[in-house]
Order: structure tokens, then C-alpha cells, then sequence
């Protein structure tokens, strides 16, 4: 084992603390949820990996103090295993990001780090091989009960990326009546914005604008996320103050910077002027017209913008739909952690997570500080959820430009090389981007039979 010489103060605590036991999830066997639990809380990961956890009496010694706060600030902002903790320890589901970052640290024997395990009161903290089984198997197990795509081939099944399922169960005349309203522009108060107008469904489901434009040419704060496939994610909107996709078809339209409508009394009001659509429409809703049932159909819509890719046929099993270099480059992208937050079906979606954990991205950036850089502290209001946003689908991420939450990235190359260098803290180099690059590729998908531009 490589030597590591501590600081003489760290030094001082061998005297003062005894080594730390990791045996006790062995009194859990036949719990497999418990048993990891367990090793969680026993190797220390908490120390680091919760927003709220104390700061160890050595956190105040001189030299290391400073040291000490900074790793527990950045091992809570890359994954708090707090709510996964109790999830396990009273038998409710885990969050699936939680699962492939704990999982990815089990296969890669990256955490705890040496300073950590190395600390004399942290001795034995470091994952044994027993421990490391009984987190695989776990995890494993856990995403074949709840992860798992119905589509995957069987040699996939444990894979942290899954394919898409065939499709999402529909009412096909709310559907035709959603798209409808999708692309209507009296949902904007001036009849220039539709939802189309922000999310084109030729053009990958975005508008390839930094910020999009509203009513009055006035500009958003945030970039427009893509529609395609927004169904499979577990909120909407960046900073997720939304729940679900007629949740999210409620907002826009009165938000007066972006379609502008006082209230929905207001949008069924001109839409009754329609007698012909007003017909059509109490066909589906023979109630008429209401915000739940405008945002029910446009929901309805949008759950059939699927856009299966040559990668969810590799996933079932026809290894012949991709390149060589694209399965390195999906190789690469599992060893570089870029699949512990672009996860499951939407690679992504399913998790907040935090710009910048190894380096400033908005000192990066340089052009200060923007209410659309809360995240999800917007809704939350809790200091842990500032510049938290939520991670977005890879799906068709090659014709979603401009990227990041910001907009401010203009091509895919330099979006790959920031995330590795703010979010895993690396330097990528130029051969493993092309392979990744390639591999993102393989992710542009296709609508009603025809692939995406």
C-alpha cells in the first residue's frame, strides 16, 4: 500500500482514537439494503456525504481544518447519501443516480480517499472486498426490480444506461388535441408564442438559443430544455419546480416573460371563440375548457415524444448498430462517472446535481451571478441546493446545442471537456474526447420514423 505521510497534528489523533470496525453489517445477512446501510454509516461515508453531517473535532486544527471542510463540502455537493440512507434502513426505494455513484465507487475503489482512510481515527474505513460484493450485489439486484428497461437485452440488464421502452400508455384523442395546443399560439397573450416556438420538434426539441424569446422579444433566463423524452424525467424544469409534464404545460403560458396570459380563465376564453375547436375539444373533455384539461392534453402529447437511438438497439442486443470507437466510447464515459448522473432510460433526469464540485464553473464563466443560477435552490430555499440543477438527457444531446443550464457552451467538444474538468476533475485528452463524442452520437434518436437533425 502507497505510503502517505500526515501532517504532524494528524499524527497527534493515533494516540487519541482506535481504528473503526466495519464488520457490524455482517449482523444484517439476508438484508441486503441493510447491510449496505450499514457499511455506509460504519466506513464514514456520512463524514463527507451529507449536507448536514458535524464537522469532526479535528476539523478545527490548524493547516488540515481548512482541508477537512473543503472534502466535506465537496463530497456532499457530488452526492448527499442521506435521504439514501434512510431509504435503505426503512426498505424504500433508493434514488437510481444514488445507486450508479455508490456502485461506481465499489468497481473503482476511488472513495474514501487516502487522506480519509488513512487519518488514524478512519483506519479500516476503506471498502474490504466482502463489502464491495455485498454493494454489487445490492445494487445489482435493486436495478433489476426497479431500473430495468423491459427492452434491454439480458447481457445489458445491469448496465446504467437502459433503453428506452417501446412506449408510454396514451389516450390517442388527447394526444391529437395536445398537439394541437403545442403548436397554438393564442396560449401567448399577443398570439406570437406557442410551446413549438421554444421547443421545435425539428429541431430537436429546443431552439438552439441561449435564452429563448418570449412575448415582446423578451429573453428567459435559462436555457430551454429538450421535450423529447421529458416524460421519463423525475421533475421538469431545471430547478424541478415542477412535478410533472402538466404541471410544467402550466407554467409558461402565464409567466409574463415568456407567453404572458394573466390566468387560464383568460386562455380559455379565446380558445372558446373557436367554435370549431371548442367542438373538437369537448369531444375529449365534455367539461370544455380548464387548465387541467389544456395541460392534461399537451401532457398526453408530449409522452409520445420517444426518440429511440441506435444505442437503445445496441442495449436489446444488435451490438452491430454501433462503432467500435462508440463502444469505447461508451467505456469511457462509465469509467470517467459521466453514467453516475446520466443514468437509466433518459441518460439523465433523474437527479440534482451541482455545478462546479472540483472547480468554480461561475468564476469559470466570468459574467457573474444570475437569479437562473440558483437551481434548485429557486424552490427549496436551502443553502446545500444552491447551483444544484437537474441534470439533463444525453438523449439527442449532439442537436440540442447550446449546452449547460446557461447556454453558454456553443459546441459538444468544449461541453465534454468542462464537465470533466468542474464536475470529475480532469483533463481529457483529445483521443478519449472523440471516442466520448462519437458515443454521444450514437444517442440522436428518431420521431415518427425519421432521425433527428
Amino acid at each position: 500500500m502507497k505510503k502517505v505521510i500526515l501532517p504532524v497534528s494528524l499524527a497527534l489523533l493515533a494516540g487519541m482514537t482506535v481504528g473503526c470496525s466495519t464488520t457490524e453489517y455482517k449482523k444484517y445477512a439476508g438484508d441486503e439494503a441493510k447491510q449496505v446501510a450499514s457499511i455506509l454509516r460504519e466506513n464514514g461515508c456520512m463524514e463527507c456525504h451529507a449536507a448536514n453531517a458535524p464537522l469532526p473535532f479535528y476539523g478545527n486544527f490548524p493547516i488540515i481544518g481548512s482541508v477537512v471542510k473543503a472534502d466535506m463540502t465537496e463530497g456532499a455537493r457530488y452526492v448527499d447519501f442521506s435521504a439514501m440512507l434512510e431509504a435503505l434502513e426503512s426498505g424504500q426505494p433508493v434514488s437510481e443516480v444514488d445507486l450508479a455513484k455508490l456502485e461506481h465507487t465499489a468497481m473503482s475503489g476511488s472513495m474514501p480517499p487516502a487522506k480519509f482512510s488513512h487519518m488514524p481515527n478512519h483506519w479500516g474505513t476503506s471498502l474490504d472486498n466482502d463489502e464491495k460484493v455485498v454493494i454489487l450485489s445490492w445494487a445489482a439486484n435493486e436495478r433489476k426490480a426497479r431500473f430495468t428497461s423491459p427492452t434491454v437485452a439480458d447481457e445489458f440488464a445491469n448496465e446504467p444506461l437502459q433503453p428506452l421502452m417501446e412506449s408510454i400508455p396514451v389516450d390517442s384523442a388527447k394526444v391529437a388535441l395536445g398537439f394541437a395546443l403545442y403548436h397554438d399560439t393564442r396560449l401567448s397573450a399577443d398570439n406570437t408564442v406557442s410551446c413549438a416556438t421554444c421547443h421545435g420538434l425539428e429541431t430537436g426539441g429546443v431552439d438552439r438559443k441561449q435564452y429563448s424569446e418570449g412575448i415582446k422579444g423578451q429573453l428567459g433566463g435559462v436555457n430551454a430544455p429538450t421535450v423529447y423524452n421529458a416524460a421519463l424525467n423525475f421533475a421538469q424544469f431545471w430547478d424541478g419546480r415542477a412535478a410533472d409534464l402538466k404541471e410544467q404545460a402550466a407554467g409558461p403560458p402565464l409567466n409574463p416573460v415568456e407567453m404572458g396570459h394573466k390566468s387560464f380563465d383568460d386562455i380559455c376564453t379565446v380558445l372558446a371563440e373557436d367554435k370549431e375547436f371548442t367542438k373538437t375539444f369537448s369531444e375529449v373533455y365534455p367539461d370544455g375548457f380548464s387548465q387541467s384539461n389544456i395541460t392534461e392534453a399537451i401532457a398526453e402529447f408530449e409522452k409520445t415524444l420517444l426518440t429511440p437511438s441506435r444505442f437503445d438497439q445496441y442495449l436489446r442486443g444488435d451490438k452491430s448498430t454501433l462503432t467500435a470507437e462508440e463502444q469505447e466510447g461508451y467505456a469511457l464515459f462509465k469509467a470517467n462517472k459521466c453514467a453516475t448522473c446520466h443514468v437509466g432510460m433518459n441518460i439523465g433526469g433523474q437527479s440534482y446535481d451541482y455545478m462546479g464540485i472540483k472547480n468554480s464553473y461561475f468564476d469559470y464563466r466570468g459574467t457573474g451571478l444570475t437569479d437562473g443560477d440558483n437551481g434548485r435552490y429557486a424552490v427549496t430555499k436551502q443553502e446545500s441546493d444552491l447551483h444544484k440543477f437537474k441534470t439533463p438527457t444525453l438523449r439527442n444531446v449532439m442537436i440540442t446545442y447550446p449546452y449547460m443550464h446557461d447556454g453558454s457552451i456553443n459546441n459538444i467538444e468544449d461541453a465534454v471537456r468542462i464537465m470533466h474538468e468542474f464536475q470529475i476533475g480532469t483533463t481529457i485528452s483529445d483521443t478519449d474526447m472523440a471516442k466520448i463524442v462519437a458515443f454521444l452520437g450514437s444517442l440522436t434518436g428518431e420521431y415518427n420514423g425519421k432521425t433527428l437533425q
